[in-house]
């Protein structure tokens, strides 16, 4: 869905960079790799437990293949020394591997033998490890029309915002000419500049901007039926975490920062005050009524944790990942596909998995927060 931001970056990464303290916000420098071969030496994780659930997989597999395949996705590669004909060839030896193998030890077996397994470049550009966090579909409450109670709208995608063929916001056209940016968050909310343009209106400011920042919502209507909305674009603004300035500034004790923090912090601000803190953020989010499940950045549904969001300056898309975390946790340690775009996920040691629809899915994410490596597998060179 090409998610804005996901539920658990309203937090800030507490740590300062240091020797000790990894900086997952840290940019690779020019000309770095974004994927490292393991060596002879390292070892490789152990995938055979995702044979078992390979029934999880096969569906999720089927939305890389079907982006992979498309004559469009030819223009994105090559990437990180990745080739097209081999990311696509890489699937499909997944699948065959996926139905043929005779059980967890030979599914092992194949993988070791056939693929190459690189390491995401991370935090420190050697290696040096991923933090995944979460993202989600909330269910809010809403309205089709504005009420005293429904009064925060959410708006479809401007006709007057202009994207270049890849999708990115190159302007804003304007009856004085094109503009070289589209305006910020603030300006938008101060203004009737989108009126006519509202989709649905929400009861709260902040269920608006968890709307927002995960890029795709599914509003509860008063008769119970479900009004569904995907990602259309963005503003092309930056960033800035809800939960960052929060913790900056006192308002939230540091590294507490979650979606329920936020809200209680929210209940009590004043309207100016949460006004300010919102508009901090000069990125703003439109969107698009959808059937069925939301689609990631490659116009394919993302699966509850099976897709993956990340910079897709650096990473190949649609490519089979392992995500290997640090501690038992059922979001990680598994495969899963690279099928998506964070709005704040813009370095090699950052990435979000996508855990579904609802409350649990959005608990969930609020509370993700895991330290650990992204491993990507591509058939070793001459095995296409």
């Amino acid at each position: 869905m090409k998610h804005a931001l996901p539920c658990i970056l309203f937090l800030a990464v507490a740590g300062i960079a240091c020797k000790t303290t990894p900086d997952y916000s840290t940019s690779l420098a020019d000309g770095a790799p974004a994927l490292i071969p393991l060596g002879p030496k390292e070892k490789v994780p152990d995938f055979s437990r995702q044979w078992e659930q390979r029934n999880e997989l096969l569906p999720a597999l089927e939305n890389s293949l079907t982006w992979t395949r498309r004559e469009h996705a030819r223009q994105f590669f090559p990437i990180a020394g990745i080739e097209h004909e081999r990311a696509l060839a890489s699937l499909e030896r997944f699948k065959e591997l996926l139905v043929s193998s005779y059980g967890p030890e030979d599914f092992q077996t194949s993988l070791v033998k056939e693929f190459q397994v690189y390491k995401s470049a991370g935090w420190n550009g050697r290696g040096g490890g991923v933090l995944f966090t979460a993202y989600c579909t909330p269910i809010l409450r809403g309205s089709l029309e504005p009420t005293k109670e429904f009064r925060f709208p959410l708006y479809r995608l401007p006709k007057d915002l202009v994207k270049g063929r890849d999708g990115a916001v190159i302007g804003w056209e304007t009856p004085q000419g094109r503009r070289a940016q589209y305006p910020a968050r603030s300006v938008i909310e101060a203004t009737s500049l989108l009126m006519g343009q509202e989709l649905v209106w929400l009861a709260d400011p902040i269920d608006a901007y968890l709307a927002h920042v995960n890029g795709s919502a599914f509003i509860e209507l008063a008769d119970g039926s479900l009004f569904r909305l995907g990602y259309a674009g963005k503003n092309g603004r930056t960033y800035t975490s809800l939960g960052k300035e929060l913790e900056s500034e006192g308002k939230i004790p540091r590294g507490q920062a979650s979606l329920r923090t936020i809200r209680a912090w929210a209940a009590s601000a004043s309207t100016e005050e949460l006004g300010e803190y919102l508009n901090r953020n000069q990125s703003y989010v439109f969107f698009t009524p959808i059937d069925g499940t939301p689609h990631g950045s490659l116009d394919v549904e993302v699966t509850a944790k099976r897709s993956l969001a990340t910079d897709k300056s650096l990473f190949p898309r649609g490519a089979l990942v392992f995500a290997a975390g640090s501690k038992e946790d059922p979001t990680v340690n598994r495969f899963l596909f690279d099928q998506d775009t964070g709005g704040a996920i813009r370095t090699a040691g950052r990435a979000d998995l996508y855990l579904g629809i609802g409350p649990e899915a959005e608990d969930m994410a609020g509370r993700t927060k895991i330290e650990g490596q992204l491993y990507y597998l591509f058939l070793k060179e001459g095995a296409e």
